[in-house]
């Protein structure tokens, strides 16, 4: 849905939040970053909660257990109950058992996370593909070394069936990216030739599992990174909003395909409680929050207003995505993207 078309309740609302019943969120990079809190997040979560609103967490981190991440937000202040937490490998297992039989033998790389809802999933652990596990299940966790992408990768070629939790190929840390689950499922991708079955972002099954829990009728769903959220969003055909604060950057939101757009760009989750203002069409361009952005011969130029204001990026968005001339074929003020 392009952003310029949201007409929607919400955007003219007492809140953009009001309009949902359920708030899904990814948590590294809209949440927390690393072990610090983001600036605002904490106060918009509680904001929600007390509006009556579910509140639900989307992560492709399998890694930890769910009652390992609600103890991270306690610490932030968010009460959140493990089974508000949904990560990818609780839809990897729930993809497993559709693959193979109950009480099979899996192989897991990844974390005690992903370990524990293998074994919830009534099936039974392996580490060495000379156990001839039936499946393979391959997660993220900081201790993953080559001996276990080789274990899968043996197991792989031997027949067995293999899910991948996410592939992210970055993780954002306090000091920086770091590499993700990606990296490491393009290794044995590598080795075996063919690619995983994928039960996290930016595949729907997560999405499916998320509004399934808490019987949705309608969510928002708050993401960092428009390849693995907002795409994922998008192809499960929720409503989206793609919030500043960790990996994706204006100037990827300004060039991004339509598969990729957001329903709604926030700078914090502090703007789920204001009225969202979409762009509105003026005769050479876009306008939004008092700035007027305009294509002029090939350049998009902001006329009137602060070019690098939230709003700015809004109407840019706007003039770019209903620009019948594809974004590298314009000159784009810079000010818009730095």
């Amino acid at each position: 849905m392009l952003l310029v078309e949201v007409a929607l309740e919400a955007a003219v609302a007492a809140s953009l939040i009001s309009a949902y019943d359920t708030l899904l969120a990814d948590l590294d990079g809209v949440i927390y970053e690393g072990a610090q809190a983001i600036d605002g997040a904490v106060e918009a979560i509680h904001k929600v909660q007390a509006e009556g609103i579910r509140v639900g967490y989307v992560t492709n981190n399998s890694s930890r257990r769910p009652e390992t991440i609600s103890e991270q937000l306690a610490g932030f202040g968010i009460e959140c109950a493990p089974d508000d937490v949904i990560s990818s490998g609780q839809t990897g297992v729930e993809l497993l058992a559709t693959m193979i039989e109950p009480a099979s033998r899996v192989l897991v790389v990844g974390g005690e996370g992903l370990r524990k809802r293998v074994l919830d999933g009534g099936f039974e652990l392996v580490d060495s593909s000379d156990d001839k596990p039936v499946a393979v299940i391959q997660g993220f966790a900081p201790d993953v070394a080559w001996k276990h992408l080789a274990e899968a990768a043996y197991s792989i070629q031997n027949g067995a069936k293999w899910v991948a939790t996410n592939q992210d190929w970055t993780l954002p840390q306090e000091r920086g990216l770091a590499p993700g689950n990606g990296t490491l499922v393009s290794a044995v991708h590598t080795a075996v030739g063919i690619l995983p079955i994928v039960a996290g972002k930016p595949e729907p099954a997560i999405f499916k599992t998320a509004t399934s829990h808490f019987a949705s009728k309608r969510a928002l769903f708050v993401g960092d990174r428009i390849d693995t959220d907002i795409v994922g969003a998008n192809r499960a055909g929720l409503e989206s909003a793609l919030v500043l604060t960790g990996v994706s950057t204006r100037k990827e939101l300004l060039g991004i395909k339509q598969d990729g757009r957001p329903t709604f760009v926030l700078s914090s989750l502090l703007e789920l409680h204001k009225p969202y203002e979409a762009p509105k069409k003026t005769k050479r361009g876009y306008s939004c929050g008092g700035v007027t952005v305009e294509l002029l011969a090939g350049n998009v130029r902001v006329i009137e207003g602060n070019p690098r204001s939230l709003a700015a990026l809004k109407a840019a968005c706007a003039v770019i995505w209903n620009s019948s001339t594809p974004i590298y074929g314009l000159d784009v003020e810079p000010a818009l993207y730095e």
